[in-house]
């Protein structure tokens, strides 16, 4: 296997942007190797069939100004041919984990911007030489890499965003995105390629246990090894550093990222998923978690249950100890009209009125305390 060359960009460009870390997207197409891998294997484009590290010249600082903290992840590359260094493409990256139905005209939006600054850059050079006949602006071919859970249903075209383009069609600008959609690719798929790159996308396929076992067992020892035996160390790094964003985000505890992260760096990738299992870690921990949490609500039910059982005999002590009561004063009540009148009507009469008996409890309590 060829490995390409390190040109010396060994430094990750870092703008000021509080979201980098969030970011793998942002590193990978940073990258000059993996970002030609990425042009190479997945733009479906023929004359980006043969680019190289050296091709590509990271101009994503020259519009630095246009991008905002929910927009960390565009890169824009100037891509030279090697027949003609003065000919060039520009490629305008888009890195999305949601789906975002306007994408389209953000990517419109930054089109006219990087044709805007071309137009001043030439005409400072040459007065006036956007007038002339031969005067041309630099294709820009626009990528949108998409990495989320479900499919992309966002347009590609610009026209498909726009009122009346099907009647006005001629008369309204229209271009047709380039969507890269990793769930469209197997592991098998990305494993054919033997890159750097094919391990970092099969990484980042995984949003669940069932893709970490999955992920598990297609990649060999043998395949990690063959495809990381040549890289720089720098790449090495880097790679690291973009899974130590995944793992982080999976909440996997500092010293299994570092102990992970260093294997890389250490070039024993393919021992990768002997020290790797963070998933299954997740799992353990959810299973762990629902444990707890049904021993909570199983104590609260029984703290609930024991409440409610003190309540109800609180409640019946109350009440026979309120019923004893009445039965003493209905008692005192008999005797005591009794040794004054010694007529049971008196007596019925009170006990009707007192307590609220009937004639019958009445007659009843007569017969009994008499």
């Amino acid at each position: 296997m060829v490995k390409e060359k390190d040109n010396g960009t060994a430094k990750i460009s870092r703008r000021s942007n509080t979201k980098y870390r969030d970011s793998s997207g942002k590193i990978i197409f940073e990258d000059p190797i993996l970002c030609s891998q990425f042009l190479r294997g997945y733009a479906g484009i023929p004359m980006l069939k043969d680019v190289h590290p050296e091709d590509i010249e990271d101009v994503t600082e020259r519009y630095v100004h246009l991008f905002s903290e929910e927009r960390n992840s565009d890169i824009v590359k100037k891509i030279y041919f090697k027949d003609n260094n003065s000919l060039y493409l520009v490629s305008l990256i888009e890195h999305k984990s949601d789906v975002d139905y306007n994408t389209i005209m953000q990517v419109f939006r930054y089109i006219t911007f990087i044709w805007e600054d071309y137009e001043k850059e030439q005409e400072r050079m040459h007065a006036g030489i956007s007038k002339t006949k031969g005067f041309r602006y630099p294709p820009v071919l626009p990528v949108v890499f998409y990495d989320g859970i479900d499919n992309w249903t966002a347009v590609t075209s610009l026209h498909e965003r726009v009122l009346f383009s099907d009647v006005l069609g001629k008369y309204i600008p229209n271009y047709q995105c380039v969507l890269v959609q990793l769930r469209d690719y197997s592991n098998a798929e990305l494993m054919e390629r033997k890159d750097e790159l094919s391990i970092l996308m099969m990484i980042d396929r995984v949003k669940n246990a069932a893709d970490y076992a999955k992920l598990k067992g297609n990649v060999d020892e043998a395949f990690l090894k063959e495809v990381t035996e040549d890289s720089p160390e720098y790449l090495l790094t880097l790679m690291a550093q973009i899974i130590e964003v995944f793992l982080v985000k999976m909440n996997v505890p500092r010293e299994e990222v570092d102990l992970f992260t260093d294997r890389i760096k250490e070039r024993k990738v393919g021992e990768l998923f002997k020290y790797f299992e963070a998933w299954d870690i997740q799992a353990v921990r959810e299973e762990a978690r629902k444990e707890v949490e049904e021993a909570r609500i199983e104590a609260e039910k029984e703290v609930e249950e024991a409440r409610l059982e003190a309540e109800k005999e609180v409640e019946e002590a109350r009440l026979k100890a309120e019923k004893e009561e009445t039965e003493r004063g209905i008692r005192k009540m008999v005797k005591i009209i009794k040794e004054l009148s010694g007529s049971q009507d008196t007596v019925l009469e009170k006990l009707m009125e007192e307590y609220g008996l009937t004639k019958e409890n009445a007659e009843e309590k007569i017969a009994l305390y008499w």
